[in-house]
């Protein structure tokens, strides 16, 4: 007896059936994997958050600083250059208190591939209100009896901006006058302090009371001049109400 073969005809349909079975499934391996991204980031800035209210216990109700005077992200990690080498080490920032894993400064949905020797990370910390610095108005970080709302009050989220990824989150209105728990920064630096939507054009954000959760609502605005803010990168408010502590 004499067995048949498959035609090309046949072939080609179980070729095509194949390509088709592909294409449907392309976007399902690709939503999967943005929601694991984002379900990660979460559990970042759930860290994070945890990280700074471990902070406020052992130092008087006070969140760390969020740079100190060479604008290193003091609050996060602070970076060592080799003068010799130029090599970069990475030591546990301010908030950390001495010892962390700095995966969990790393969103996995960033797309920026570093340097040699060097980390891309992801997330940045509310400056404006919370962290200060040397260089502000107010060099003094926030307590945790400042904040008025705990749950409304943004401290961590998905840096981002068109120059890649900033540490520092700004709110969008320069108050006039400044009240002493704000920022007076130029328009461009709170352009820089905006938020990446990178995760299916949301962002992730860590608040003051604990919880994080993703935001759709993005804002492109700074007051009272406007600058230029980044594709796909915005703020969690159009005032300060996001941010602000009282």
């Amino acid at each position: 007896m004499v067995r048949k073969g498959f035609t090309l005809t046949e072939l080609l349909v179980v070729l095509a059936l194949i390509a088709i079975l592909i294409a449907l499934l392309l976007p399902a391996l690709a939503a999967a994997e943005a929601d694991a991204q984002c379900a990660v980031c979460l559990s970042n800035l759930r860290q994070l958050g945890i990280a700074a209210q471990t902070y406020t216990v052992s130092c008087d109700g006070f969140y760390p600083l969020a740079y100190e005077g060479g604008g290193n992200p003091s609050w996060a990690l602070d970076i060592a250059v080799n003068p010799q080498t130029g090599q970069r080490s990475y030591e546990p920032g301010i908030m950390w208190l001495g010892s962390v894993n700095i995966n969990v400064m790393v969103c996995p949905a960033v797309q920026q591939n570093p340097a040699i020797g060097q980390m891309v990370y992801g997330y940045n910390y509310n400056t404006s209100y919370i962290g200060h610095g040397a260089l502000e108005v107010n060099p003094t970080p926030a307590r945790v009896t400042d904040v008025r709302s705990p749950s409304t009050c943004a401290i961590f989220g998905d840096g981002g901006y068109w120059g890649g990824i900033n540490y520092f989150m700004r709110a969008p209105d320069r108050l006039s006058p400044v009240p002493p728990n704000a920022d007076a920064v130029q328009p461009n630096e709170r352009a820089a302090g905006t938020q990446a939507f990178r995760h299916t054009n949301s962002t992730n954000v860590a608040y003051c009371d604990g919880h994080a959760g993703a935001q759709h609502d993005r804002y492109t605005i700074t007051e009272p001049t406007p600058a230029v803010v980044g594709t796909g990168t915005g703020f969690l408010s159009a005032d300060n109400s996001a941010y602000q502590t009282y």
